[in-house]
């Protein structure tokens, strides 16, 4: 097969193309990234639509016969308006079971913390079993309440650990806002993440982030919506919100999933600047999701003034703003620079376009510089694609600079659309691949395969030879818990203790990690196996070849405009298309990199059979 790169120029590449989408679904933030390791900390969660039984008392047990009970009389503040009361004996008390257990490791150093309020010593433990790894003494005191805090240290390894909290002499005490945290988190933030799934992410080399969500943002219902502003200032006034992923379509029922809210959009941010990359933050646009429900604010004022603030939050002076004050008064009083900021998810038709448009009015006029994406629906063609598409046609870039398009697709849809960019007018409002995934199956939990990866590769050198077109992208879902998966597949997958990557990570970090500064002519025999793009890196003064290659194995006569020195192939790769990574085989499917030395125009290569080759041209 021969293959040409030529020095025509193409268009510019944007550096920060390749991005994460973070929603918090496969207990991805509570029991995942977000490193507290209790589940119900704060004693509020409460029934819901999906689960009427659900108590505030949720992960939480006695040990012994103490008396256990959820009250509000008194409670921690206007928000955080539940509380547990305990009474007991010595040795009797309470325990909670953590997400699936509590992980600790021998040496390690965890921070406990709790509100209490009463006369009552208190032994704290981390208990695997009978067998104790670690303890501390706590005491309440007085009628008023007070953070009491004490540092554990574990004196072996386990995974199914307990935290205790038992009397050690008869007592009674309420108590609130329980906290056990690894001193050990990514750069060592408190109220941080979990070191082990950030540092994947930060692995990746992330362009931007899109966060909430998702489903997440439009809520099972208006109510249930996520509001921004209760996931900011002191964590014990943050409130707690149940998951709109309880009840799933696909994947597990979790009754149980709530948000904290302890990963909110300050941590995020926090989070975009530990990674070296841009928010992309997404609001609740008055509607709820289109799915599941038909709710629809007439009166969107709230709404606009949420997005008002936000922005105010993120880059207003704190000298002169109240949102902004309260950013530096978290301890950020520069601002985080916001630039983009999408309206709605995944919305559909005119009920949608009406209310995007009033967003777009005030925030074009009041905040011109940051650039607004819109939606196109949930699916990547279709009617309801179509109206998007129609709606837009006459629109600029200060109405929309983005259009977020979505694709959840089989393999082979993926395999057929490379050119869809290929020939979109380049005057119109540019594009977001927001989420995207090639799905073997239909949604069965189970993990991403060769196959799979390859296709997102195929269709991601149409995102990258259309870069003109193509702004950003965003695989989803990022995170998915061991067990816990309402959607598959995802990127990464974890337990308590450990992680895998999937070939779709190594896909996206590929492409991140080898992104052209713009793209160069390319000129190659047909092969329906076989996918490519090329470009320039003027850092390196590289030319960059990627092949995907779904076929038998192809040997490739490459010409390129310059003496060639040297030849860096990265070659991702497995035995089948059905190969996948797991928890026993983590690196089953994962790149292997060969440098070699070469001379002249030409270069022999080889596209291995079910792989994706990155070749990078001194």
């Amino acid at each position: 097969m021969k293959v040409t790169i030529t020095d025509k120029k193409g268009c510019k590449v944007n550096p920060n193309m390749i991005g994460l989408f973070f929603e918090d679904i496969n207990y991805g933030a509570d029991g995942g990234v977000y490193a507290e390791m209790l589940e119900n900390r704060s004693f509020d969660f409460f029934p819901t639509k999906i689960n009427e039984g659900n108590s505030p008392l949720i992960a939480w047990s006695k040990v012994g016969n103490a008396e256990f009970t959820s009250q509000t009389k008194e409670p921690l503040n206007e928000v955080n308006v539940q509380y547990a009361h305990i009474a007991g004996k010595n040795g009797e008390g309470i325990k909670n079971r953590g997400f699936d257990g509590i992980f600790v490791e021998e040496g390690k150093k965890y921070d406990f913390s709790a509100y209490l309020k009463g006369n009552a010593k208190l032994k704290i433990e981390i208990k695997s079993g009978d067998k104790t790894l670690c303890e501390e003494i706590l005491e309440s005191k007085g009628d008023a309440w007070a953070k009491k805090s004490c540092v554990l240290i574990a004196t072996e390894t386990a995974c199914d650990g307990e935290l205790y909290i038992t009397f050690l002499e008869d007592g009674a005490a309420d108590i609130d806002m329980t906290s056990l945290f690894p001193q050990e988190t990514f750069k060592g933030r408190k109220n941080g993440l979990r070191r082990d799934l950030a540092q994947v992410l930060h692995d990746l080399k992330p362009g931007f982030m899109r966060f909430p969500g998702g489903c997440i943002v439009e809520g099972n219902g208006l109510e249930n919506r996520y509001k921004w502003k209760e996931t900011v200032g002191d964590i014990e006034t943050r409130k707690c919100n149940w998951n709109r992923w309880q009840d799933a379509d696909v994947g597990i029922f979790a009754p149980e999933y709530y948000q904290s809210y302890g990963l909110g959009f300050y941590e995020y941010f926090i989070l975009c600047e530990d990674l070296g990359c841009e928010p992309l933050p997404v609001l609740n646009c008055g509607m709820g999701c289109q799915y599941q429900c038909k709710e629809a604010a007439d009166d969107l004022t709230e709404y606009i003034k949420d997005a008002l603030d936000l922005i105010e939050f993120a880059n207003g002076d704190s000298e002169k703003s109240e949102w902004a004050h309260l950013r530096a008064k978290m301890g950020h009083p520069e601002p985080f620079g916001l630039k983009y900021l999408a309206i709605g998810n995944e919305q559909w038709e005119e009920v949608y376009f009406e209310r995007y448009e009033k967003f777009a009015a005030v925030l074009s006029e009041k905040h011109p510089q940051i650039k607004l994406v819109t939606s196109s629906g949930p699916e990547p063609d279709g009617e309801k694609f179509d109206k998007a598409k129609a709606w837009l046609s006459d629109k600029d870039e200060n109405f929309a600079y983005m259009v977020d398009e979505h694709y959840y697709v089989k393999p082979e849809w993926a395999f057929k659309h490379t050119d869809r960019y290929d020939n979109y007018d380049r005057t119109k409002t540019k594009v977001f691949a927001g989420e995207y995934a090639c799905h073997i199956g239909d949604n069965q939990p189970k993990p991403n395969n060769l196959l799979a990866a390859l296709g997102e590769a195929a269709m991601m050198t149409g995102f990258e030879r259309n870069a003109d077109v193509v702004r950003f992208a965003s695989y989803a879902p990022l995170f998915a818990k061991d067990g816990y998966s309402q959607w598959t597949p995802d990127l990464i997958f974890f337990n308590n203790h450990d992680l895998y990557l999937t070939p779709s990570y190594y896909v996206q970090s590929l492409f991140a990690h080898n992104l052209p500064t713009f793209t160069v002519g390319l000129e190659r025999e047909e092969d329906g196996d076989v996918f490519m793009s090329a470009g320039y890196d003027e850092k390196t003064n590289e030319y960059i070849l990627k092949i995907v290659n779904k076929g038998g194995k192809k040997d490739i006569v490459l010409t390129v405009p310059i003496e060639a020195e040297s030849v860096t192939e990265t070659v991702l790769t497995g035995e089948t298309l059905d190969a996948a990574n797991s928890f026993e085989d983590k690196m089953r499917v994962c790149p292997k990199e060969i440098v070699r030395k070469v001379g002249g125009h030409e270069i022999a290569l080889t596209a291995e059979k079910y792989s994706f080759t990155v070749i990078k041209i001194k």
